[in-house]
């Protein structure tokens, strides 16, 4: 039986994906995709109410995630999650809303024509996903415009995303899209190459029986092994570069310290049963109206399993 041919990845790129976990596809979108982007996500921010919003705060330290209502019913949404600096003792907002706002989420790539013709209707991301050959029949889920906003734009601490999209085996690819330019100094994403080879799903992030959100362990501390070593690597992006990340491989971005924002379109995909169990214990749950939609026309044949 004759291999498949590849569509859009070279299979350069494809080992190098998964050798290193990540993979910089440059110019995946064009200039024009990547404004409409750009303008529909300033859009949302310049049309959303304060008035009658929770001022829920979006954390990224282990302590402290987010875990109200507003949050755990936006999976299929158009919500507004606040940067903790933007909000002061009072709950009030110390900065116009426009520059305020850690990110816009997670239902986009369903609920706004523009964000879906990019993730659910893109024919290069469906050549993509059947060079990787990382899932069957993948579906996806927790879109966002993340904005690292000038000065506040939090750090993210190293961490991995089958963490937080939690499947039975882990399958989780994240997917990044700079809408602006990423540099060192507005808080570019960084990697571990090779972690998400030697870096186990350790504890998962789960609505707690008695309300909200924390993490469960999944190998007691103890007998957890230490996060691999190494040098880190920073992909500096340019506007519609597509960012290809396995969900065990280790990433961070710095605090944003410029006088701009960094805008970036971000959305994940998994599989689902048979081939994964999504159970009810992940904080994103989709809904009888609004399953997972599915990316692929007909699953891949065969894949190859990758990761620790």
């Amino acid at each position: 039986m004759n291999e498949r041919k590849l569509e859009y990845l070279t299979q350069e790129q494809v080992n190098q994906f998964r050798r290193d976990g990540y993979l910089r596809l440059p110019n995946f979108l064009e200039p024009d995709e990547v404004e409409a982007l750009l303008i529909r996500a300033k859009q949302l921010l310049d049309n959303f109410s304060v008035e009658d919003h929770p001022l829920t705060k979006f954390t990224t330290g282990d302590d402290n995630h987010v875990g109200d209502e507003y949050f755990l019913t936006s999976g299929d949404k158009i919500r507004f999650f606040f940067e903790e600096d933007a909000v002061d003792k009072d709950g009030k907002l110390n900065r116009p809303k426009q520059r305020a706002v850690n990110k816009i989420g997670h239902g986009l790539h369903e609920q706004d024509e523009v964000f879906r013709k990019v993730t659910l209707e893109n024919e290069k991301m469906k050549s993509v996903v059947r060079d990787l050959k990382f899932h069957h029949d993948p579906v996806a889920l927790q879109s966002m415009v993340i904005c690292k906003q000038p000065h506040i734009g939090g750090e993210v601490p190293e961490h991995n995303d089958s963490t937080f999209l939690y499947t039975n085996p882990p399958s989780a690819l994240g997917f990044w899209i700079p809408l602006e330019k990423c540099t060192p100094e507005n808080g570019a994403l960084s990697f571990l190459p090779g972690s998400h080879l030697t870096a186990p799903i350790a504890k998962r992030f789960v609505r707690m029986p008695g309300g909200g959100t924390g993490f469960e362990q999944l190998i007691p501390p103890e007998e957890a092994p230490k996060n691999p070593e190494g040098k880190y690597i920073m992909e500096a992006c340019m506007p519609g570069d597509l960012v290809i990340i396995h969900g065990s491989v280790l990433h961070k971005s710095e605090r944003n310290r410029s006088p701009h924002t960094r805008f970036a379109y971000t959305f994940h995909m998994i599989e689902l049963p048979p081939y994964a169990e999504y159970d009810s214990k992940n904080w994103l749950q989709p809904t009888p109206e609004t399953p997972f939609p599915h990316i692929l026309d007909t699953p891949n044949p065969t894949v190859v399993p990758i990761g620790a």
